[in-house]
């Protein structure tokens, strides 16, 4: 799941600017917009786009094939041939449990390790 993301500038608020040239104490009003517009926006993904098609029977499935004979030499041999055409794709889905969405700028969960010792390494967590 994850996915790649978007190309487009100012689609996520979470997302940089991506302007190398401004420089850091300077704060343009684009910025100022979408940190504003950032307390409405979620970290969390409900919906995503499915990998799944319907084929013209109302199967679903990642791919579909069809069983061909081919004739070669007098010699009769099955093979299969992958469908693509007529294939309806599924669309978007709901998601059993919300995910968080890629670009979320937040450590939700930090790890140090610590050493005892006996020099035995141990994970160490915090809040």
């Amino acid at each position: 799941m994850g996915g790649s993301g978007s190309k487009t500038k100012g689609v996520w608020p979470f997302s940089s600017s991506g302007a190398g040239g401004e420089a850091p104490g300077e704060v343009s009003e684009q910025c100022l917009a979408r940190l504003r517009g950032s307390k409405n926006a979620t970290p969390f993904v409900f919906t995503r786009r499915s990998s799944l098609y319907f084929d013209e029977d109302g199967d679903l499935a990642h791919e579909f094939y069809e069983e061909t004979v081919v004739t070669k030499n007098g010699r009769k041999k099955a093979k299969l041939k992958r469908i693509q055409k007529n294939l309806i794709p599924q669309g978007i889905i709901k998601l059993d449990h919300p995910r968080i969405h890629f670009d979320f700028p937040v450590i939700l969960y930090a790890v140090a390790l610590c050493y005892d010792s006996e020099g035995v390494l141990h994970p160490f967590t915090w809040l």
